[in-house]
This record gives C-alpha cells, sequence and structure tokens, in this order.
C-alpha cells in the first residue's frame, strides 16, 4: 500500500510512514493493532484492535470473489465488526465476472471493426479486468490510457502477470479498430476518445447493475464487475465473522441494519455512534 501510495501521490504520500505486514502486529498506546487481507485490491487491508481481550476489526473496502491480483479476504472473528455497505441493497447481486470478462472478449470478436474502449478506475479495477480478459483467453496486446500505466508496471513487478500492454499514444487510430483500449472512466467523454473511429463503450463497475447509472456514464456495453462486496457477501460475512455487534458505514445503511437486527444483531450507523443520546 505504502508503494501504491508513491507511485499515485509522490512527495504528497506523506512523511512518516509505517508498512505493516498482514499477520504483523504492533502496538499503539495499549491496544494491539493487526493487518488482515481486504481482497479489494493490491495491499488492501482489514485493521484488528486487541484490547483486554475484546477485538474489533475494520474492513475497510472488500470483496469475497477471488481475484488473482491480490490476496483474498481473511475471516476475523470478532467482537465488534465495522463493514462497508458500497452496494447495501438487495438489488445488488454482481455478476460472475469470469463471465462478464468472457462477454467482453466474445464482443471483440464479433465486432472487429469496432475499437473497444473499456472504463475502469486505474487503481485495482484495471489490472483486474486485465487479468481477467487474459484468462478468458484474450492473448493480443492490450492498448492503455497513459494515466493507467504506472500502477500496471507496478503491478507487475509483485508478480501479478498482466500480458502485454502497449501506449495508446503511440497508436494511429486505425490501429486501434478491433483492438482493447483501457482508460480512466473520465476519458470516455473527454476529447481523447474521439481520435477513436467507432468506439464501443464499455464501463467495469457493480454500478453497472443500474441502468440509469450506466446511461450516464455513456456505457454501451455495461460490465457488472465489482472490487466490493455485493448484497448476499455482506450478509455472508457478517455471519462468518461471528460479532455480536455490527456498525455499518460508507453506503447504504438502513436496509443493512435492518437485514442484522433481524438476524438477532445489534447494528449501528457508525456515522451516529456517539451521538445516540443527541436531541434533534
Amino acid at each position: 500500500t505504502l508503494d501504491i501510495m508513491q507511485v499515485r501521490y509522490g512527495e504528497r504520500a506523506g512523511e512518516n510512514l509505517q508498512a505493516v505486514d498482514y499477520g504483523e502486529t504492533i502496538s499503539i498506546n495499549g491496544v494491539d493493532v493487526g493487518m488482515a487481507p481486504a481482497g479489494h485490491i493490491l495491499g488492501a487491508a482489514q485493521v484488528i484492535l486487541d484490547w483486554q481481550g475484546y477485538r474489533a476489526v475494520v474492513s475497510g473496502d472488500y470483496k469475497r470473489a477471488a481475484d488473482p491480483t491480490c490476496a483474498g479476504f481473511e475471516v476475523v472473528k470478532c467482537d465488534l465488526f465495522i463493514t462497508e455497505a458500497t452496494f447495501g441493497l438487495p438489488v445488488f447481486v454482481h455478476e460472475n465476472a469470469a463471465t462478464e470478462a468472457a462477454r467482453l472478449v466474445a464482443s471483440l470478436g464479433a465486432a472487429p471493426q469496432r475499437t473497444h474502449l473499456l472504463g475502469v478506475y486505474g487503481l485495482g479495477k484495471c489490472q483486474r479486468m486485465i487479468s481477467l480478459v487474459r484468462a478468458a483467453g484474450y492473448d493480443k496486446p492490450i492498448f492503455l490510457h497513459g494515466a493507467l500505466r504506472g500502477l500496471c508496471d507496478y503491478y507487475t513487478t509483485q508478480g501479478v502477470e498482466l500480458g502485454e500492454l502497449r501506449p495508446v499514444a503511440d497508436e494511429p487510430p486505425e490501429a486501434l479498430q478491433g483492438q482493447l483500449v483501457l482508460c480512466p472512466p473520465s476519458a470516455i467523454a473527454d476529447r481523447w476518445s474521439r481520435r477513436m473511429s467507432d468506439p464501443l463503450t464499455a464501463f467495469a463497475s457493480g454500478w453497472m447493475r443500474v441502468r440509469a447509472r450506466a446511461r450516464q456514464r455513456g456505457a454501451e456495453f455495461p460490465i457488472i464487475v465489482s472490487d466490493h462486496a455485493d448484497w448476499p457477501e455482506l450478509l455472508q460475512t457478517i455471519a462468518d465473522v461471528e460479532a455480536g455487534e455490527i456498525w455499518v458505514t460508507h453506503g447504504r445503511e438502513d436496509a443493512l441494519l435492518h437485514q442484522i437486527s433481524s438476524m438477532g444483531l445489534k447494528g449501528r450507523a457508525l456515522a451516529l455512534v456517539g451521538f445516540e443520546d443527541e436531541g434533534e
């Protein structure tokens, strides 16, 4: 994670930085602090806090689906579990990522005259989508927007195989017909993309489950692949950690809190913790 911060932010990454490996524990003011894989992206970690026999786990962003570009989520049993809820509604059930990648590869074969322009977040999603299409049998060069190259290069130094990657800037528009081009989501609507002839625009995100979001992103080919837990994964994780109390943050809280209550567990919205006794 510290390396990725350096790649992304350079000198702005911070001055006093300390790395903590998965499984390692450090002590801060009498609290033992450890890390466990979160399965979100390379280096993503849950934070484990142990104090006088009480354990709290802060999930951060996480997913339960297999992802060869990062360590998988590790279940840590605890007394208090603080979970994200980005996709905390029952409607959010992600598609199988390998199936979604196979759809994209099939489209590349079916429409060889069109550049397939895939919008991806630069950290995690980009590298995962490359890995997925490689696993689906796509072995041709993949072309990258310049903003994506640095993190892809770092992933390869960590042993993540991404195959042949080429910069888009080195290619004339006609050479990109029938090719797969990855770019940041903002570049799809930018004049940068206008140099391509008749591009088929795709976007990879769990939000592509919502048609209005797909239209808003200008995605002709929505791909439902997410690096966050969907509704069934959230519920499975809450059951797996066996915590008596669940705090919910970063997303849709109400539906998940209702479900937590129906499971016989105590749940709170993290934003309200500490304000329970205050009047309106």
